[in-house]
């Protein structure tokens, strides 16, 4: 007999769920959990939107906090809809003991899916209202929701977090914290196949590992399945069911909450105080498509016409940037849309820029800690280092290259996968010919200085200008006003737009020496990309165009240049390139649900 993930005991109620004010300012963001999840017990104020729902005889489901007045939880934990008895409560650590962070709040209403099925689980979600609205810390903060057109391929990673028990018939022994795991998400025709062609609905989402040994377990019902998409954590699942816990070959199943979008909305009813609904994207193919058994519908092909060809990418071209850019002043979102964070282990070190639709530039100084590909990750789309950043993508590295030239060096990073282009992610134009930038032209560089942007440490953007070098730079260099360039900002871009296009024309580095420039411009084996220095106000840089050959045998082609007005970034969108996203399931140990 299947074994749902429930307590004997459950109390009637609804769950009705209500987004807070600050909708996406507020969602998913998680300030005490700057790791990579693993083991059993969480460490305290790690997942902010947990709650535990108790009636009179304790512990029954959880559930997770969705804004500053509504639960999301599980139907089948409710029998009716009377609040009576029913506490929540936030910020919890533990079940017994003394929790510091905590609150409570007793339950105005529950709103059951009506379409609900206590016999097929269909439809398992459930609302709670608050009696009254919480206030947001460290340790009480909302979940963001999948939105309605989200996709989660075979393996995204994923994890649970509850109090259920630690395997079949096991409880939580005391103080009974709470406990974490990570699993993978099984795709739907994998999982039908594994729990039956019937039980899996469209309305339903599985994850664990086939192997067993990770799973959800009874009183973990109600519970969050989340998922990190760049410094977001979206809630793609509600803990339903399974049979037993962390069996080989059965995967829990839990309610696709992308699938409850529009009703969710309807049932708040507050235009202004909904939850944050983000779209999850899963980029490259999805495995599961290739799955099949005896009962189950094969895949049709939908293959496009071999006379169809997707629209060439183009470089240099920023839609969202209506102007020439700005002047030492916070930059808006997309304005330069191919700014790159390079984080070593979650930590923002240096800028860089994307170049082609798997490279990124940036620096050489910047890997002086590691040049190990596997400790750094680059995050495209992004504006605000701290704070909610929907459009960014973030992008394993695969392998860093370092010019090997007598003077400054650049590096070149290989990415894992091609990110999908949009408005907000771009390559930009290289210059590879020795292009000429005028005299008192003007130029641009961005990025995340250190204590720089505000309480966000929002992308900045400075505004400078051409000047002629002189005698005492190289035939190299490229020259400009002053600037006043931080750490962080080294490895970003001096950008020019020339007729269509923004040109990278050469790598900011940090400003390394006061003194005359011919002392500096030659040093050997230098770790510094475009090495920055300052005579009489005059700011040099070594050229892009004087890397071209390293680049081109790096890289191979570039992006075509924008050639008309014609050209549009729309075309640029619909393109969509292939991309593997490379997860690390750690191993955990057996967990409840």
């Amino acid at each position: 007999m299947m074994l749902f993930r429930i307590l004997s005991t459950v109390l009637s109620v609804t769950l009705f769920m209500r987004g807070c004010a600050a909708q996406l300012a507020d969602c998913g963001i998680a300030p005490l959990n700057t790791r990579i999840v693993g083991g059993q017990d969480a460490p305290v104020g790690v997942w902010p939107w947990q709650v535990s729902l108790h009636n009179t005889n304790g512990h029954f489901c959880g559930g997770s906090l969705i804004n500053n007045e509504w639960v999301l939880t599980a139907a089948h934990c409710f029998q009716s809809t009377s609040t009576s008895g029913l506490t929540v409560y936030l910020g919890r650590q533990t079940q017994s003991g003394t929790n510091t962070n905590e609150i409570s709040r007793t339950v105005s209403q529950i709103i059951k899916h009506p379409n609900y099925s206590s016999s097929s689980y269909d439809n398992d979600v459930t609302l709670l209202h608050l009696s009254s609205p919480v206030t947001f810390t460290d340790y009480i903060r909302p979940v963001c929701l999948a939105a309605a057109d989200s996709t989660f391929f075979n393996r995204t990673a994923s994890w649970v977090t509850g109090w259920g028990n630690i395997q079949t018939g096991v409880s939580l022994p005391s103080p009974a914290t709470l406990q974490e795991v990570q699993v993978p998400i099984v795709g739907n025709r994998q999982c039908k196949c594994l729990n039956g062609i019937q039980t899996i609905t469209d309305n339903m989402i599985c994850a664990g590992l086939i192997e067993g040994g990770k799973d959800s377990c009874q009183g973990d019902s109600g519970g969050p399945l989340v998922s990190k998409q760049g410094s977001v954590w979206i809630q793609s699942g509600v803990v339903s069911f399974g049979e037993g816990c962390a069996l080989p070959k059965f995967p829990g199943v839990y309610a696709r909450v992308s699938q409850y979008q529009t009703w969710i909305t309807q049932q708040i009813n507050q235009p202004n105080n909904q939850p944050g609904f983000i779209k999850f994207i899963s980029n490259g193919t999805d495995g599961d498509l290739s799955v099949s058994c005896s009962g189950l519908p094969a895949i049709t092909s939908t293959a496009a016409p071999a006379t169809t060809t997707a629209a060439p990418v183009v470089c240099g071209r920023a839609k969202l940037n209506p102007s020439v850019g700005g002047n030492n002043s916070l930059a808006s979102t997309g304005v330069w849309p191919w700014m790159a964070s390079l984080q070593l282990n979650g930590s923002h070190i240096c800028g860089g820029a994307m170049v082609a639709e798997q490279f990124v530039m940036s620096s050489s100084s910047c890997f002086s800690r590691s040049a190990n590909a596997s400790d750094w990750t680059v995050i495209l789309g992004r504006l605000f280092q701290n704070g909610i950043n929907p459009n960014e993508v973030s992008v394993k590295v695969a392998n860093i290259t370092i010019s090997n030239s007598t003077g400054d060096n650049i590096a070149v990073l290989q990415l894992a996968s091609a990110p999908k282009l949009s408005d907000f992610i771009q390559p930009i134009c290289v210059d590879l010919e020795d292009s000429t930038f005028s005299a008192n032209s003007p130029c641009w560089v961005a990025g995340w200085g250190s204590g720089a942007g505000g309480a966000n440490q929002t992308l900045q953007e400075f505004q400078t200008t051409i000047v002629n070098c002189g005698n005492s730079f190289s035939n190299n260099s490229i020259c400009t006003s002053s600037l006043n360039l931080q750490e962080g900002n080294q490895g970003g871009a001096l950008m020019c737009k020339q007729g269509l296009s923004w040109i990278h024309a050469a790598v900011l580095t940090i400003q390394i020496s006061t003194t005359n420039s011919s002392t500096n411009t030659s040093s050997s084996n230098s770790t510094a990309v475009s090495r920055s220095v300052r005579a009489q106000d005059i700011q040099s840089f070594t050229k892009t165009s004087s890397y071209a050959s390293f680049l081109r045998s790096v890289v191979g082609s570039f992006p075509q240049k924008v050639t008309s007005a014609s050209t549009s970034v729309s075309q640029m969108s619909s393109f969509c390139f292939t991309t593997v996203l490379l997860f690390s399931i750690l191993e955990l140990t057996i967990y409840q649900d």
